[in-house]
């Protein structure tokens, strides 16, 4: 597989001397999360900085995995790297103009019998998680039923969309929606897109999606869930179509319990 190298981010990579696989692969900057050890091999995510000749240093994740693999119908024997699936799915989003995070790099290579694959992608400066953003409402002051309505249609807009070219994010949880808060807008971020997969139905994507956000949502309302859907479905009254898929979405929430 050919490299990817952000042709904007080229420079400044090579001036960081971070564009060389095997320069970045013995990187020592120390683990953002523990390594997940499971599919056979390991994944893990370091976090670090590029130096600007001017201007301040611009943050960026370092993804690394050996023998990490996903299979599936496409990949099923040896299977597909998940950090390769996921810079896929990078390229698919960025194909779609679905809002998430600025790809940088991605390789593979392969020594004897370990696949090695790593994926770069820039910080969400100035982004907080759905979930920290909903918690944070508990010990500082909450918004005004006009913020949260705005809230509700900037993220029910970026996952309309989504489900519009039939993707299916898979992992749909509050923490996994990044939020930027701005004068006028609000930048909406989906990341984690190792599972993304594209349906050939558009409503299975959704039933899947919606369903994981709705029981993932216990700090929101009912009526808040509601009005998410109502903006998701560019309605504004419970007519029919609203009405079934609230109640396939509540049967399914009454059925489950939330996992994380």
């Amino acid at each position: 597989m050919q490299d990817y190298i952000n042709e904007n981010w080229k420079m400044l990579l090579q001036a960081n001397d971070l564009l060389d696989f095997d320069r970045l692969w013995q990187l020592d900057t120390g683990w953002f999360e523990p390594p997940n050890r499971r599919r056979g091999g390991w994944s893990g995510v370091s976090q670090t900085s590029l130096q600007q000749s001017q201007g301040a240093p611009i943050g960026i994740f370092i993804k690394r995995q050996e023998n990490h693999v996903y299979k599936s119908p496409r990949h099923p024997v040896r299977g597909e790297l998940t950090f390769t699936r996921e810079f896929h799915n990078l390229l698919c989003y960025k194909k779609y103009n679905i809002p998430t995070l600025d790809l940088i790099y991605h390789a593979e290579r392969h020594f004897g019998k370990d696949r090695r694959a790593i994926l770069i992608t820039a910080e969400l400066s100035g982004f907080v998680s759905l979930q920290d953003l909903v918690a944070s409402w508990h010990v500082a002051t909450a918004p005004s039923r006009q913020q949260k309505l705005v809230l509700i249609h900037a993220v029910s807009r970026v996952v309309q969309k989504l489900h519009h070219y039939r993707m299916q994010h898979n992992c749909l949880y509050p923490k996994h929606i990044f939020i930027k808060q701005q004068e006028n807008d609000i930048d909406v971020r989906l990341i984690d897109l190792e599972k993304t997969r594209q349906r050939w139905c558009r409503m299975s994507a959704c039933l899947r999606d919606l369903d994981t956000l709705n029981r993932h949502s216990s700090e929101w309302s009912r009526t808040d869930r509601l009005r998410f859907l109502l903006a998701y479905m560019g309605r504004t009254n419970m007519d029919k179509g609203v009405k079934t898929l609230w109640r396939q979405l509540d049967k399914k929430r009454k059925k489950k319990s939330p996992r994380t």
